[in-house]
């Protein structure tokens, strides 16, 4: 067979922990690589990280990290780019964005991301309604700012977490496990103890997901040393009492034991679902879908960063949930498969 005629021209579309992985991986090996965000600043969910489970470290740390990289490579990255139409061309892919610009590449990786789910569709726990029900990426804020104060300026006696909000939820049409909600509870959970050691968190949970590397530890020492309250249960129902407080109730499945009390701020652990980018670049490209509607890989075991497209390939959370460490091994695996892909026969 003769060589496939290529210019070594790639696009990473996406500039989270994957994207710029993936480029900067891309660019050592020589290739033409040009990142393209929707967003005007790089970094994805991460930029909006107090601290990374398990070790705490700052969020802000591991961005400036893979930033660092990138300002050292060829990179071509274009920020506030938004790719409005993708389509195969011969070995190519043809790329436009929001001003009409055109481009045509050799190959493409989606490294498109994760949307949050909308919290609001679960109506029992009150989110948009009041005030002092939050999410955990808008504790993240708090953490950030420092200031442990409910959005009432309620102080903080008592913090009630609830995992699984938008995941593992039939009544959502969401079956997938977001992975890292559980443990970003712990994490929470300590940050909560650390910014106010008089505050009582207890986690509402279906089932304690700890597969990480020193996730288990961490939730142990969660409990032995923060006195962190886990209580296998759902809440039912969550209302406003007249002090801005909200009062929950549920149920102790360990016990069979009915609750009712009150939190001065209810946290809600909402998970992940398919990037609307990742979904509409997906059907424009016609690609291979999972039920919860995540890109399909290949083959699941071993070349899941492959579509079922030629010169289409997948890294981090377009194809599923992950946490970072396995969004950027994910992503250097990307790399690998499409410079294969392009020295090919």
């Amino acid at each position: 067979m003769e060589n496939k005629i290529t210019s070594g021209n790639i696009g990473v579309i996406g500039g989270g922990v994957a994207g710029i992985e993936a480029a900067f991986q891309l660019d050592k090996m020589g290739y033409s690589v040009t990142l393209i965000e929707k967003e005007k600043e790089l970094g994805g969910h991460v930029k909006d990280w107090f601290q990374l489970f398990p070790n705490r470290r700052p969020g802000d740390e591991v961005l400036s990290q893979l930033k660092e990289k990138l300002q050292q490579s060829g990179v071509d990255v274009k920020t506030a780019t938004h790719i409005t139409n993708a389509r195969q061309n011969g070995n190519g892919i043809d790329l436009s964005d929001q001003q009409k610009n055109n481009y045509n590449f050799d190959a493409i990786v989606l490294a498109s991301g994760f949307d949050l789910f909308d919290a609001r569709l679960k109506e029992e726990y009150g989110y948009g309604i009041y005030r002092n029900v939050i999410t955990s990426p808008e504790l993240e804020k708090m953490f950030k700012s420092g200031q442990m104060v409910a959005p009432s300026e309620k102080p903080l006696k008592r913090v009630g977490f609830v995992h699984c909000v938008g995941s593992r939820d039939e009544k959502c049409n969401n079956h997938h496990c977001s992975r890292v909600c559980c443990i970003t509870a712990v994490k929470q959970a300590i940050e909560t103890r650390t910014l106010s050691p008089e505050t009582e968190v207890i986690c509402f949970y279906m089932d304690m997901r700890m597969f990480g590397q020193n996730y288990e530890e961490l939730y142990r020492e969660s409990q032995e040393s923060w006195g962190v309250r886990y209580i296998r249960g759902r809440i039912s129902e969550a209302a406003e009492n007249a002090d801005k407080s909200i009062q929950i109730k549920a149920e102790d499945t360990l016990t069979g034991i009915p609750l009712k009390l009150n939190v001065d701020l209810l946290v809600l652990l909402i998970g992940m679902l398919p990037s609307e980018d990742t979904s509409q670049l997906g059907k424009k490209l016609m690609l291979n879908t999972e039920k919860n509607g995540f890109i399909m890989g290949k083959d699941p075991h071993c070349h899941s960063n492959l579509t079922n497209k030629e010169g289409v390939f997948l890294a981090g959370t377009s194809c599923g949930p992950m946490n970072i460490t396995d969004t950027i091994n994910h992503a250097r695996a990307a790399a690998l498969e499409v410079d294969q892909y392009l020295k090919q026969n």
